[in-house]
């Protein structure tokens, strides 16, 4: 499904969730959610990305059962729709699995694997991608105090941690996709340093996922507050990915981070 030197997928993110930091409440009506996954598919997302639990900072956990009460009838009603890939953001196996049985074709596990053993496993015997995302933490705590000696390298050790352990289980090498997980118990120089070498992770030898999207840190940079004016800010690190050969993007505003994917991957050919 991702394979270096073809051309990066955009991923558009749907939150069927109440809380969520940017979109909260604005998609988990039935009707609201389908309307805007077709939407983003129009634009140019390749995945759509559902979740049913908010993952923002100091955010709760959400149950099994509610997660999948949020999220199946999206994932029915879009496959109903269209053959869009759909990815499935959840930590927990039961909601994955649910999910897989309605139509999802991945994971997004932003725990790697770590908050529910059974996750691996089904990745396995599913022989579906599965995204490992590094996060110091859990969502309720990451921001609290994060701390890091030397960034790039605990990220890298972390991450093949988890694949390796993701292989151990069954995974396929080519069904792993890393995420460095940018804003997921990171400072503002935890995050830039982590953009400054997006390649150091693509040389790791697996696909690399980019989560940017209308993320605080930039906001901090460019003195925004509101994140939904940040889609230039993600715009200009989805073309910096491109280039540092990333070959997944997962993104609130489809259309303009497209546009940015397309001109950047037609430079990147160039040089190839």
């Amino acid at each position: 499904m991702f394979s270096n030197f073809t051309k990066p997928l955009i991923m558009g993110i749907l939150n069927a969730t109440p809380d969520s930091f940017s979109d909260g409440g604005k998609f988990n009506q039935l009707e609201n959610a389908l309307q805007h996954a077709l939407q983003m598919i129009t634009d140019g997302a390749t995945i759509i990305d559902i979740g049913g639990e908010s993952t923002r900072p100091n955010s709760e956990s959400v149950s099994a059962d509610e997660q999948i009460k949020r999220v199946v009838p999206i994932i029915e009603g879009i496959r109903q729709r269209s053959d869009v890939l759909i990815s499935i953001d959840t930590t927990l196996g039961d909601v994955a699995e649910a999910a897989l049985n309605a139509g999802a074709n991945l994971i997004n596990d932003v725990s790697a694997g770590q908050n529910d053993t059974k996750m691996f496993t089904l990745a396995a015997q599913r022989n579906v991608p599965i995204i490992l995302m590094h996060a110091q933490g859990s969502p309720k705590t990451m921001q609290d105090n994060p701390q890091y000696e030397n960034v790039v390298l605990e990220v890298i050790a972390a991450l093949m941690q988890r694949a390796n352990e993701a292989m151990l289980a069954g995974v396929k090498k080519e069904n792993i996709v890393l995420d460095v997980g940018i804003g997921f118990g990171k400072r503002k120089q935890d995050n830039l340093a982590l953009l400054a070498h997006l390649a150091d992770f693509v040389a790791l030898g697996f696909p690399v996922l980019l989560g940017t999207s209308r993320k605080r840190f930039m906001g901090s940079i460019c003195d925004v507050n509101e994140p939904t004016e940040l889609v230039t800010a993600t715009a200009v690190t989805t073309a910096l990915g491109v280039m540092a050969g990333v070959q997944l993007f997962r993104v609130h505003d489809v259309k303009e981070n497209k546009q940015a994917l397309d001109v950047a991957w037609a430079i990147r050919s160039v040089t190839q």
